[in-house]
């Protein structure tokens, strides 16, 4: 018994406040807002620290590398491991919309007024996407202060990436920076872990504000695609999620990861956001036994890069305009173009709440669909914002598993269990 408090006390606490939260939610409605302000000091605490964690962290684990050698084999198994974990999420999403047409149903006459909607939402920059300037835009910036943002975290994560490289190539000339890195990397996880102490009041807010303003937008229309995405959530975040860890460390990996999922999942379901979820997700990755280098590159890279729960809806949001708007897609190259654009809006959307705006008018650009039906699948995104944070935050640390499976063998797990 006291190892199980010891082990899940901060879970249960957690899952307890975003349960009260919820029920508050419901209970108040949409005046369930006032709450917001309390849950968003909790946020901008996390997000405050979001940038020097994610540069500290980063930098730190490539400049203590062994070698390039090793640096060079975390990074082809993650490209590996998330194209691989990507492509099999839409894959699953295209089979169910073939089963299941999300738009069968839908309340006409509200589609009609989400049509005839206002743009004034729609940021400048959205309406000046371009594919190949965005692509630029993921991976870089056009001056160094633009780095301290979490908008632009992929970017900060590419020159940390060159920094710890740079570090590591420098040898022992460079060991003091290298310690002052590492020290600032534990300081700022020890911040984040003070904020902690908040958390359980912040996130009872912040969900009871969210759960309040969501029951509003949940329309006739919408339901059977929430449904939809609810039922791949469940399948994907238990069935795929259980096999990766399986295919990471075995049994040992399944029970590892399983021990250990709860507070990532907590956190990412009531904050919405992967960023926030980024210290959880480190040390749940650090109790599980996964090598600090390993998950210090793979969940902060992920974060930007690797999110199954947003290429699923990149599909759903793709093929509820098709239907909406009279599209074919029962052919072999709109299948293949979906996936493509799909695994696409994963790796651009933003690890934010609210933050697939980006992704959402790249949908509109590539398939020449009205800036006015940018409200159609902005609603979508929001009813389904929660569970596909849950599979992109919850993902990244099943998907270090598999790293560390393919950088350090296949008993990496026992072998650190037993050191």
């Amino acid at each position: 018994m006291k190892n199980f408090i010891k082990n899940y006390a901060m879970s249960l606490v957690l899952l307890s406040s975003i349960i009260v939260g919820g029920i508050l939610g419901l209970v108040l409605g949409p005046d369930a807002k006032v709450l917001e302000p309390f849950g968003q000091i909790f946020l901008n605490l996390i997000f405050t620290l979001i940038v020097p964690l994610v540069f500290f962290s980063v930098t730190s684990s490539i400049a203590n590398m062994g070698g390039m050698g090793r640096l060079g084999k975390i990074m082809l198994s993650i490209v590996l491991v998330f194209a691989a974990t990507a492509i099999l999420s839409a894959l699953l999403s295209m089979a169910s919309v073939y089963i299941i047409n999300p738009t069968k149903g839908m309340n006409e006459q509200a589609l009609e007024n989400i049509l005839q909607a206002s743009e004034e939402d729609i940021s400048e920059d959205a309406k000046k996407l371009s594919l190949p300037m965005q692509l630029v835009k993921t991976v870089t910036v056009g001056d160094f202060s633009e780095l301290f943002t979490k908008s632009n975290m992929l970017q900060l994560i590419v020159i940390s990436i060159i920094c710890g490289i740079a570090i590591a190539m420098a040898k022992e000339r460079a060991n003091i920076v290298k310690d002052f890195i590492n020290a600032c990397s534990v300081i700022m996880m020890n911040m984040i872990k003070i904020i902690m102490y908040y958390a359980p009041f912040g996130l009872a807010c912040y969900f009871a504000s969210m759960i309040g303003q969501l029951g509003r937008q949940i329309l006739e229309g919408y339901l059977k695609v929430f449904l939809l995405y609810l039922a791949l959530t469940i399948i994907y975040y238990f069935l795929f999620f259980t096999i990766y860890a399986y295919v990471a460390g075995g049994k040992q990996g399944i029970k590892a990861y399983w021990k250990n999922a709860i507070a990532p999942a907590v956190t990412a379901l009531a904050t919405c956001s992967s960023a926030a979820s980024i210290p959880v997700n480190l040390e749940a990755a650090k109790k599980i036994g996964i090598p600090n280098d390993i998950a210090e590159t793979v969940i902060p890279l992920g974060v930007n890069t690797h999110k199954d729960g947003s290429v699923i809806g990149g599909v759903l949001k793709i093929v509820f305009l098709f239907g909406l708007f009279g599209k074919d897609f029962n052919n072999l190259p709109m299948f293949f173009s979906i996936l493509a654009v799909s695994l696409l809006v994963g790796a651009v959307m933003g690890a934010i709440p609210g933050g697939g705006m980006i992704g959402e008018m790249l949908i509109l650009s590539v398939y020449g669909f009205p800036p006015a039906a940018l409200p159609v699948i902005v609603v979508i995104g929001t009813i389904i914002d929660a569970p596909a944070t849950l599979l992109n935050s919850s993902g990244n640390t099943v998907c270090a598993m598999l790293v560390a499976r393919f950088v350090d063998g296949k008993d990496w797990l026992k072998a650190k269990n037993k050191s």
